[in-house]
């Protein structure tokens, strides 16, 4: 598969594409137990992937479960709602023919209650050999009248916490990791609530996942704390970067740009103590878990901003299915709002703007791996440089309704814009357009 930067991990100069497949593909929320090849509608989209300039797919969990997704009854079979087995090769052959790489969901904190183990101590009690592949006490109960106690993940019982301290659980998660690779031929996992996974564990899926294949990707959840804490040589190569994504949306809002660059500058600044220098989080600012971008943001015409940040600050850029063409979806609305059914994909001004931040993305050194630094700073206007051995590309923003002449130090006579394709002439400033971004190239 094509990778531009052939010395680095096919991670590092990635643009991701996130599909909820329960949801965009119509299955009823609870498990009907009924046989549809609804997976296959994913084939469809590869057309407007392509279109998109994304070359790598995550998808939310896909695999039997009692409702959502994150209540797994089985790691080794296909949800019915989904299709089988051979569906999801059949799909993720197909984008891996389109050149368009696949990561799975990894849930491994905690299954649902039709999980197989569980459902064998609820028939056998002390006398189940699963047991022990969870946190169970007899002398209690359950809100279910089990007739035992055992914990659910933060307090929510119907998702069943796994004792990854045991090594027959661990082993089975292994097993099914393994089983996926040679099955289906991922290239990587999203681990599910990656902050609270034993860390041993994690050890040990980036070890041996490491060892089957080659560039096995491994990306946590982290929603605050130090992402450092599981993105390490041992455990996660990325993390999902939360703060940032919460100071786009912020930032943008109040006119207060200064929040989002100072994350960005704690987080990947030049400074010993900056945090993740030279690491690449997964930028996003909409998933299956908040509130989609269109709708947080007070003022559309925004949004192209927004995308700007999730594709020019370092990292790894991640869009949400729907919202390259602005769909909305409130949190408060409950979480199928935020994973709705699309029969076929949309194209707009908005993924035009997205495509082009995309492949500028994937083909700029600078934007995949350049250094982090600020030439303008102001509550609605700033310029931030990435430099990766001299090439050099400036990201201007403008939030203002008024077209705004930026003075600052270029050090450049001009630039070429990746979006557009116009030329940009440093001589007098740099006039900017009224909600705007540009990912200006240095190339002169």
């Amino acid at each position: 598969m094509e990778n531009i930067f052939n010395e680095h991990p096919w991670w590092e100069s990635a643009v991701f594409y996130q599909i909820y497949p329960l949801g965009m593909c119509g299955a009823p929320f609870e498990n009907d137990g009924i046989l549809e090849h609804r997976i296959l509608k994913v084939l469809d989209w590869i057309p407007h992937l392509q279109k998109l300039n994304v070359n790598a797919v995550y998808f939310s969990p896909l695999f039997e479960s009692d409702t959502h997704g994150y209540n797994t009854r089985d790691y080794r079979k296909v949800d019915t709602r989904l299709g089988t087995n051979d569906d999801l090769k059949e799909v993720i052959s197909a984008l891996h023919d389109a050149g368009i790489r696949v990561i799975l969901d990894g849930v491994f904190n905690h299954v649902g209650r039709g999980f197989f183990g569980f459902k064998d101590v609820q028939e056998k009690k002390w006398d189940s050999p699963y047991k022990d592949w969870f946190n169970i006490s007899f002398d209690g109960n359950s809100n279910y009248n089990d007739g035992f106690w055992y914990e659910g993940w933060e307090g929510a019982y119907d998702l069943v916490k796994l004792n990854l301290k045991n090594p027959a659980v661990t082993d089975y998660l292994m097993e099914s990791v393994k089983y996926w690779i040679d099955e289906f031929g991922i290239d990587g996992l999203r681990l599910d609530v990656a902050y609270m996974v034993d860390r041993e564990f994690l050890k040990r899926l980036r070890r041996e996942t490491a060892a089957w294949k080659k560039d096995f990707f491994l990306a946590g959840e982290m929603i605050g704390g130090n992402y450092n804490d599981i993105m390490n040589p041992e455990m996660c190569h990325s993390a999902t970067n939360y703060e940032c994504r919460k100071g786009i949306y912020s930032a943008i809002n109040s006119g207060n740009l200064f929040e989002i660059c100072h994350s960005l500058l704690r987080q990947f600044g030049k400074e010993q103590w900056c945090l993740y220098t030279g690491k690449h989080l997964l930028s996003f600012v909409d998933n299956h878990d908040v509130t989609r971008i269109a709708t947080i943001l007070n003022d559309r015409r925004n949004l192209p901003i927004a995308y700007a940040f999730v594709f020019a600050q370092p990292g790894i850029p991640v869009v949400y299915y729907g919202s390259e063409w602005g769909i909305e979806g409130d949190k408060n609305s409950g979480d199928p709002a935020l994973r709705p059914a699309l029969d076929k994909p949309e194209w707009n001004g908005l993924c035009d703007t997205v495509s082009a931040m995309a492949k500028a993305h994937r083909e700029s050194k600078a934007l995949c791996f350049g250094d982090f630094s600020m030439r303008l700073l102001e509550n609605m206007h700033c310029i931030f440089e990435r430099n990766c051995d001299g090439d050099r590309v400036m990201v201007a923003i403008n939030l203002e309704d008024n077209e705004y002449h930026a003075h600052f130090d270029a050090q450049a006579g001009r630039a070429r814009d990746l979006i557009t394709g116009e030329w940009h002439d440093f001589g007098g400033g740099l006039v900017m357009e009224p909600h705007c971004a540009y990912f200006l190239h240095v190339e002169d």
